[in-house]
């Protein structure tokens, strides 16, 4: 277990995260952040690039799960629905528990599980902390100050990444 916020992998978006990419490292759990990592906050629709690489994923063997912290459970659904995958809502990351829980419903390892989401603080930090690889992407948009401000924040941990990813993985 590693107490860092510092992830594995850094990707511009979700997207990019090819089947090949986790399959080579022998990954077929990929757990998802929600807001700002699948979908800006507010938006309730997937776009098609996303729904074709929920296929290809599928298609790959590759199992995706919603672990979000939001409370929203009609959102998470909503998505979880879109994307024809499961889901954790209210999971508390950075806490490994939900993230241990879903390993362990899905009878996966930490190695064969990564996490992936926009945040250092939560995704990346509760990926570490539960022994599993640690994917960031980049927030799909900065919708208030608030934000702006946390982003920045963690600009150092992503830029220690060592494995920054462009185009397709």
């Amino acid at each position: 277990m590693r107490f860092s916020p510092v992830p594995d992998y850094a990707f511009s978006r979700l997207t990019e995260i090819t089947p090949a990419f986790l399959l080579e490292r022998g990954i077929t759990l990929l757990m998802l952040d929600l807001d700002n990592t699948i979908a800006a906050y507010g938006v309730f629709e997937a776009t098609e690039e996303l729904l074709r690489w929920r296929r290809d994923m599928a298609a790959a063997g590759v199992t995706l799960y919603i672990v979000s912290n939001t409370h929203k459970t009609a959102r998470v659904a909503h998505f979880a629905e879109l994307l024809d995958v499961e889901f954790i809502n209210g999971a508390g990351k950075p806490s490994v528990k939900a993230i241990r829980r879903t390993m362990e419903r899905l009878g996966k390892t930490p190695a064969q599980s990564a996490i992936c989401g926009d945040q250092a603080y939560t995704d990346v930090l509760g990926g570490n902390r539960a022994g599993i690889t640690a994917i960031a992407v980049e927030p799909i948009r900065l919708s208030n100050a608030f934000l702006a401000v946390r982003y920045a924040m963690e600009l150092p941990f992503r830029a220690m990444c060592r494995n920054k990813m462009v185009g397709n993985g």
